[in-house]
């Protein structure tokens, strides 16, 4: 059976403005920028990618992990556990 991924284009344009975000970040580096406020748009990019990360991660619970459970075949739908397990561990 040939696996169909599921689509995370709606993740493409939150990327998009975290590049621009990044460009900025670069931009007050080279500015010489006030410290705390390159610091604070560091993290606002990071909150962003968290997000774009849960979108991800949501898409994967509702397509992979379910097209497994719906399979019947218990070994895949383990698998896909085991993967969703190591990924939340990293993500903590």
């Amino acid at each position: 059976m040939r696996q169909i991924f599921p689509s995370h284009e709606g993740q493409l344009n939150r990327l998009s403005k975290i590049e621009g975000q990044i460009k900025g970040i670069r931009k007050m580096i080279q500015d010489q920028r006030y410290c705390v406020d390159i610091i604070s748009q560091i993290k606002a990019v990071g909150g962003a990618l968290d997000k774009v990360q849960m979108g991800v991660l949501e898409k994967h619970v509702h397509h992979c992990v379910r097209e497994s459970l719906e399979s019947k075949s218990s070994e895949n739908f383990e698998e896909k556990v085991e993967e969703l397990v190591r990924v939340l561990a990293r993500m903590g």
